[in-house]
């Protein structure tokens, strides 16, 4: 029996069958998952593909070597985009200019009518001393001496007095300082204003004139008049008062008298240029007025 058992092979196990469960069932839904619990993050292991990748390798545009074409429209626009630009910019300078020659004259417009206002009355200064020029001469060549004190007093005080012509000169000085005359663009217009001022020179140099000619004649007056008639002749506005009384003469000489003769003759010819000048400065502004506002159109 031992021998039996011993001879006797061992049983192997078999597997039991794994039972299946159909297909069709469905599976058992899960239980709601605590909330102390964490689902596992699920890793995508997954390799890229090469046909991704390809993809991923074109999202930019290709480079591809320019031609001239490129270049040159390049260039184009590059020039176009300064040119307009300085374009705009010289618009802008070309109307600021306009405006300040407008303005320019305007002013030297304002500027002559101040003149001819001094002009005329100047004139009329100018008219009054030639009258007494002559009126003291009279006296002195027909030796109208005693008896005359009164006019003569009146007159030799008067003599070395005058007004002179100042012309408003703000905006040919600005024109002449600041360089400014180029933005003047009518050449005529130019051309009045510094004719104008060249003309306004030349009458101040007559004043000058004049007035080298009356200080040459105070020796002769200081020897002829009494300076302290002279002084009761003026009144609290500096106005020149004729004498009533006929009061002496500080000198009778006829020496004297020629002389003074003299300088009364070198003073009646510059008072007669200027005169003459300013008649034609006069004229010379009226002119200017009208041809600028008509040529600016500021009527």
């Amino acid at each position: 029996m031992i021998e039996e058992k011993e001879n006797m092979p061992e049983e192997i196990p078999q597997e039991q069958p794994v039972k299946k469960e159909p297909a069709n069932e469905p599976a058992p839904a899960a239980g709601p998952i605590a909330d102390n619990e964490t689902q596992p993050e699920t890793l995508n292991l997954k390799p890229s593909t090469s046909e991704e990748m390809e993809v991923h390798h074109h999202t930019h545009p290709p480079h591809h070597k320019k031609t001239w074409k490129d270049y040159f429209w390049e260039f184009l626009m590059l020039f176009l985009a300064v040119f307009c630009g300085f374009l705009a910019e010289y618009q802008l300078e070309h109307k600021i200019e306009r405006d300040r020659e407008g303005k320019f004259i305007q002013t030297f417009i304002e500027d002559l009518e101040t003149d001819t206002a001094a002009i005329n009355k100047n004139l009329l200064f100018r008219k009054t001393k030639g009258n007494q020029i002559d009126s003291l001469i009279d006296l002195l060549s027909e030796q109208k001496i005693k008896g005359y004190e009164n006019e003569l007093y009146y007159l030799g005080r008067t003599l070395v007095r005058t007004t002179r012509f100042q012309s408003n000169d703000r905006t040919t000085s600005q024109l002449k300082y600041s360089g400014s005359l180029r933005l003047i663009r009518n050449e005529n217009a130019a051309d009045s204003i510094t004719s104008y001022q060249k003309f306004v020179d030349l009458i101040l140099a007559n004043q000058e004139d004049d007035r080298i000619e009356r200080r040459a004649a105070d020796p002769f007056l200081a020897r002829m008049f009494n300076p302290f008639i002279f002084n009761k002749m003026l009144d609290e506005f500096n106005n020149v008062n004729k004498p009533t009384d006929n009061p002496p003469l500080r000198s009778y000489d006829a020496a004297i008298q020629q002389d003074l003769a003299y300088c009364i003759n070198q003073i009646k010819g510059s008072n007669i240029i200027i005169k003459t000048r300013l008649e034609l400065l006069n004229e010379k502004a009226k002119n200017i007025i009208a041809f600028l506002k008509k040529e600016y159109h500021l009527e």
